[in-house]
């Protein structure tokens, strides 16, 4: 299992180099290799991360770090081909989250101690959620964004982290209660309300989420995670139907209240009514899938910079173009493999806690990816968030890696 961990990085890292050596020779060939020394940096640092946890107790599980270099060696060439001057700050927020990975390894022993101050989790969460929506920076259609000086921050991406372990935190210890329905209205049977009061207001921080700050994927992904982390601590039917009803009722009062909410529902039901507007991007990125084919155009030879935004919520279209079905496939595949192992940490734990912990990184890992991915191929309206590891941006690769040496952590809890 080592040696394979550790080839699975050499092939990694192979794509990595190979990827950007192919740009450096056919797209920029008067750039200099600077780009090329700060990727065998990251790929130096991937090694010795490995090398640490194998012979450390830190984890129990070898292959998630591999496959989380597979997606950030797509995202590096990729971010190579689209916005070049992208992809060095992309490497260092690569190295960067590397570092913080065995940060959170080595203070995951205070994970324990940090769980019991549940409704101080819920605080923050709730904080940093509302940091966005009082002071934030409209950037790119959304108000999700924090400037402070040079520096731009997503605070949502890092509120999806303290939900988790709120959620994690309160569901392990109420679970009795809640599982335990005291009032019945119809088929529905519910504790009392000052139970699903966090939930309630989880649940309506995403819509407000939504309206105010047009931050569709945030809200959608916060939404989710609670409505999945619930059903599986308790079991009942009737939080998801009830969460389903809340939603429901929620998005048909934004759809006739807001302008912007109408916009992208409709943009998302017929976009070819506005094809050079509003759904500009949307149409570009079908037609970047229909380009690609099975076997895509291959790297340099699409023309995935008329999507705006490509680097970040579209790479996924710039993916299925150069690369094609067959990129495209091994991208989900991979992200399911990701989810697989993520889940089975989580059946291994032998504490309710710590399987939350573990089942509620792993379902927003994918959920992320599913969101993104369903809203460039217009499956779903589309959002704005981030791909996992993918993208560009130092918020969504410094968060990922906080999650990642979580859910390491929870490999080894009994």
């Amino acid at each position: 299992m080592k040696n394979k961990s550790l080839i699975l990085l050499g092939i990694d890292a192979g794509i990595m180099l190979v990827g950007l050596s192919i740009l450096l020779l056919k797209q920029y060939p008067n750039q200099d290799y600077t780009v090329l020394c700060w990727a065998g940096g990251a790929i130096a640092a991937s090694f010795a991360v490995q090398l640490f946890l194998l012979k450390s107790n830190f984890t129990q599980d070898q292959w998630l770090l591999p496959m989380v270099m597979f997606f950030a060696s797509i995202g590096v060439v990729m971010l190579g081909r689209l916005k070049p001057v992208l992809c060095i700050p992309q490497l260092r927020w690569l190295i960067i989250g590397l570092a913080v990975l065995l940060v959170v390894l080595r203070l995951s022993s205070k994970l324990r101690e940090l769980m019991q101050y549940q409704y101080i989790l819920g605080i923050l969460t709730l904080i940093v959620l509302c940091l966005s929506l009082i002071f934030g920076t409209e950037i790119g259609g959304s108000k999700n964004w924090l400037v402070l000086g040079p520096f731009q921050v997503q605070p949502s991406e890092f509120g999806k982290i303290l939900l988790v372990l709120f959620l994690a935190a309160y569901l392990s210890d109420h679970k009795q209660v809640l599982q335990d329905a005291q009032r019945s209205f119809g088929p529905l049977k519910l504790p009392p309300l000052r139970f699903i009061a966090p939930l309630l207001c989880i649940w309506g921080m995403a819509i407000l989420m939504f309206v105010v700050q047009r931050d569709l994927g945030s809200a959608l992904l916060f939404f989710c995670m609670a409505v999945f982390m619930t059903y599986m601590a308790t079991g009942s039917k009737s939080y998801v139907f009830i969460a389903l009803g809340f939603f429901m009722a929620g998005a048909c009062l934004s759809y006739q209240l807001f302008g912007h909410v109408r916009v992208r529902f409709d943009i998302w039901l017929n976009p070819w009514v506005d094809p050079a507007g509003q759904a500009y991007q949307v149409v570009q990125s079908l037609f970047a899938f229909a380009a690609g084919g099975t076997w895509g155009t291959g790297l340099t030879h699409g023309h995935p910079g008329l999507i705006p935004e490509v680097h970040t919520d579209f790479i996924f279209s710039a993916i299925g173009e150069e690369l094609g079905l067959i990129g495209c496939t091994a991208v989900m595949l991979a992200y399911t493999l990701f989810f697989y192992r993520g889940i089975s940490i989580a059946l291994a734990c032998r504490q309710e806690l710590y399987m939350l912990i573990a089942a509620g990184l792993s379902i927003s890992f994918y959920l992320q990816a599913f969101i993104i991915i369903a809203g460039v191929t217009k499956f779903l309206p589309l959002t704005g968030i981030t791909l996992p590891f993918i993208s560009y941006g130092g918020s969504s690769m410094v968060s990922g890696f906080i999650m990642l040496g979580l859910l390491m952590a929870m490999a080894k809890k009994e």
